[in-house]
């Protein structure tokens, strides 16, 4: 999403990734709420604004129903409004403390495809240690419409029928589950002395991380930098480096990085994308390559492909692709941070998650410890 002038002087209020990876596709027309309780980058008197894109940002599974670039259908905010979440991650908020979201000075929006914009500016207070409550109702009509993240939930959210963003108890919500329905941006006045992207896929993001624990690299390293450095995770679940190769809403967002865009990809391109290293290498050029063009100040940090159990043929594209970012041939590329030497086990299994690391006992998305260690090691090297 393009940043508009208005929006100077904000920066990212949360590590937590908002990115869309799915899209509601519904046979009914549908008015719906969604709740979310997350925990903000700094607590106190708060201006914020929040910013909307009605495009899916990376690739699905195989890409059937959610693809990069994919934009969303005609939908409605019928009602967004944030208040304090407390401490407890429930359902309920203290209604004293509920102010209502406004575009253009109206408190509803009808978004159409593809469409980008920004909630007017807004002020809370948020005590010591609270979270941030979001709550908006939406409509749409039969076929596909919102685009949301459908990874596992990493922060509490909760979703009921209805026109129900202003309730002030739990009565009718659920607990959601692969549902976070979220701006696809959350700012708030400050001013940094340096911004950080963090571009990535369900590594990045914090995915098998434990909900609400904020465990993931990118929490941790932004938790020591401190608030006057800002920090934006575009972390996706399941995104691949030919998604952002593409050039759509995904990597624009990224082009807002006016610092430092440290890129984290190619687990899912040597996955599920079946890439070969010349063609993950081409794409990863590419993102490169528009980034500098953009804006031929901004640093670029590539991170090495984390290890991901990769045998057979995708262990030797690994090994081929790591070996070309340690070598520096990219173009463009400022500094490389090895995150898989962080991450893998002694030669000659480098290509293997080390198991204290593992997630569950067949998954190597890299859990609470491996997000402290590589912290430790880009803190360190950074």
């Amino acid at each position: 999403m393009e940043q508009s002038q208005s929006l100077n002087g904000y920066t990212s209020a949360t590590v937590v990734a908002t990115t869309s990876n799915f899209i509601m596709v519904r046979e009914e027309p549908f008015t719906h709420t969604y709740r979310t309780v997350i925990r903000l980058r700094e607590q106190g008197t708060l201006k914020l604004r929040f910013g909307f894109s009605n495009t899916v940002d990376s690739t699905w599974e195989q890409g059937t129903i959610a693809w990069a670039g994919r934009e969303g259908g005609a939908w409605r905010i019928e009602a967004a409004c944030i208040a304090d979440g407390g401490i407890d991650h429930n359902c309920s908020y203290n209604e004293g403390t509920l102010v209502h979201l406004t575009f253009g000075g109206t408190g509803t929006r009808d978004v159409l495809p593809g469409e980008q914009f920004y909630s007017d500016p807004v002020e809370i207070y948020l005590p010591d240690g609270h979270d941030l409550m979001f709550s908006w109702t939406l409509s749409a009509g039969p076929g596909a419409s919102i685009p949301y993240n459908t990874e596992q939930m990493l922060v509490t959210a909760y979703d009921a029928p209805g026109f129900r963003a202003a309730q002030p108890n739990e009565d009718g919500f659920r607990k959601s589950d692969n549902l976070l329905v979220l701006p696809s941006w959350i700012g708030y006045e400050k001013d940094t002395v340096q911004e950080l992207v963090f571009f990535g896929d369900s590594i990045t993001q914090g995915v098998r991380t434990a909900q609400d624990g904020y465990d993931y690299w990118v929490a941790k390293i932004a938790n020591q930098l401190g608030p006057a450095c800002g920090v934006w995770n575009l972390g996706s679940g399941w995104a691949r480096a030919y998604d952002a190769a593409t050039d759509t809403a995904w990597l624009r967002k990224a082009k807002q990085g006016k610092d430092k865009i440290v890129l984290c990809l190619g687990v899912n391109d040597i996955d599920i994308g079946c890439r070969t290293a010349e063609q993950l290498l081409s794409d990863l050029q590419d993102i490169i390559y528009r980034l500098k063009n953009h804006n031929p100040d901004v640093k670029i940090i590539l991170c090495t492909v984390p290890p991901f159990n990769f045998v057979e043929e995708r262990e030797q594209i690994w090994r081929t692709v790591n070996a070309r970012i340690r070598g520096l041939s990219l173009s463009g590329v400022d500094r490389v941070f090895d995150i898989a030497e962080v991450l893998s086990q002694p030669a000659p299994h480098e290509h293997l998650l080390q198991r204290q690391y593992m997630s569950s006992e067949f998954d190597p998305h890299p859990n609470g410890l491996a997000g402290t260690r590589i912290a430790e090691a880009f803190l360190r090297w950074y």
